[in-house]
């Protein structure tokens, strides 16, 4: 059997030697880790050089590390001694099918299921402004070994394209594309698609970007691919979004934070006088469960579908004049189609020059909460809070 498992070994290791790899997968796995199912292995290009990334599957979370091909070799046949009893090995040349018994281990051999090695490197001739064969796309089962969008993640890549499509339009009309330095927050990062998208736009231009996310096996997911990735200036920590101190920041991101997290985002972001803010609102119960109709409306908004729909329309629009109101120019838009995701709209705000007639959109501020029966806003107390503080502070 371990002669076996050793031949095996060595026709991975010649497939790497001449350059005929495609990927392993390691499978029936009957160890001692109970939450462990298979390994994937392929190669990756990071900004440290070619690696072979391991994505670990098990049955609550994944994780990922990446080795170079000698660790890998050793670090394979350790698993094939120590609890996998299966190997697919491909290669441009054959498929080599391993099959570990408790008395015997035996290899099958058959035609390539490939006939190429897939591409590992960062190609920005594409057309998409996300490379399909970037890393983190990869590691977080975007697109295939090959650079493919999977069938099952089509949605979630046209929002992580539009995305950068927003961001990058926002960047190049500001003033931040002549920083020599930026930082970035993404609040509520969640798997972190976008925070890796945002990431990945920046390198070069000396870029610090931080994800913050409240569920601590998330954040350590992303922590893994962004250090097995070589993405030296992201990171991601534990925190929900009202206790996180941002520090000085050039742009905020908060896409679907749930409900009045919106607003605490939307807050952190105008107290650390971000150049940029990027948000697309989720939930609208706050601003819901107050609402009352004014009389001309009554009839329209008796049915609960309207009422809604109007809660989210007038919460969105409360937040834009806020921001408004505290110096940001704004425009409220669909995201992507409905089509793709319901939770579509989005909420930009740039730093505006000069500044709105605060006054004046005060007046559109308290005629909006006093026709629909609003006495708090989550965004609005936040501000309100802030501005007494510091008259208190200044007195």
């Amino acid at each position: 059997m371990e002669e076996t498992i050793r031949q095996f070994i060595a026709e991975l290791r010649q497939s790497l030697e001449n350059g005929t790899f495609v990927k392993l997968t390691l499978g029936n796995y009957k160890g001692d880790d109970d939450s462990l199912q298979k390994i994937l292995i392929r190669p990756v290009k990071t900004k440290r050089g070619s690696r072979l990334m391991f994505q670990y599957r098990a049955k609550t979370t994944d994780r990922v590390e990446n080795l170079d091909a000698g660790e890998a070799v050793s670090q394979i046949e350790s698993f094939l001694t120590s609890g996998f009893r299966g190997g697919h090995l491909f290669t441009t040349g054959k498929d080599l099918q391993l099959t570990v018994g408790k008395r015997a281990a035996k290899i099958l051999s058959g035609k390539p299921t490939f006939s190429q090695t897939g591409p590992t490197a960062h190609d920005r001739k594409k057309k998409y402004l996300v490379d399909p064969n970037a890393y983190y796309v990869k590691a977080l089962g975007i697109t295939t070994d090959s650079g493919k969008v999977r069938t099952d993640a089509r949605d979630k890549w046209k929002q992580i394209n539009k995305f950068v499509e927003i961001l990058v339009g926002l960047y190049e009309s500001s003033d931040l594309k002549d920083k020599p330095s930026l930082k970035l927050v993404d609040m509520g990062s969640g798997k972190g698609y976008l925070t890796f998208a945002a990431y990945d736009f920046f390198p070069g231009r000396n870029a610090t970007v931080t994800g913050v996310e409240s569920r601590p096996y998330l954040v350590e997911l992303c922590n893994q691919i962004a250090r097995a990735g070589g993405y030296a200036g992201l990171r991601f920590v534990p925190s929900n979004i009202a206790a996180f101190d941002t520090g000085e920041i050039d742009i905020l991101i908060a896409l679907h934070a749930c409900d009045t997290a919106t607003d605490d985002a939307l807050y952190k972001g105008i107290a650390a006088n971000a150049s940029i803010i990027i948000a697309a609102p989720c939930c609208h119960h706050e601003v819901k469960a107050q609402m009352r109709s004014p009389e001309l409306l009554a009839g329209i908004l008796k049915h609960a579908v309207m009422h809604e729909r109007t809660a989210e329309t007038i919460t969105d629009g409360l937040r834009s004049l806020l921001l408004e109101r505290e110096g940001y120019k704004t425009k409220l838009f669909e995201f992507v189609s409905t089509e793709h995701t319901p939770k579509n709209n989005m909420l930009v705000a740039t730093r505006a020059k000069p500044i709105g007639d605060r006054a004046k959109i005060q007046q559109q501020i308290d005629a909006l909460k006093r026709e629909f029966g609003i006495r708090s806003q989550r965004l609005d107390s936040l501000l309100q809070n802030n501005e007494q503080t510091l008259t208190e502070t200044t007195v």
